[in-house]
């Protein structure tokens, strides 16, 4: 349940990121707020979902 999710940020529009699962590439984006993000996230970023938070992955 709490295991790690890679993501790519591959469109911010407004207070909206979307999000492409890095394993299952025909998967529909993930819209998720910017607010749950860390505030410094930019579009082709990756994203690591863990433990219910966001952080970007170097």
């Amino acid at each position: 349940m709490f295991e790690r999710i890679d993501y790519i940020v591959k469109r911010i529009d407004g207070d909206y990121a979307y999000l492409e699962r890095i394993d299952e590439l025909d998967a529909e984006l993930k819209c998720v707020a910017r607010a749950l993000m860390p505030p410094e996230i930019m579009e082709g970023n990756r994203i690591a979902y863990e433990m219910l938070q966001y952080s970007i992955v170097g």
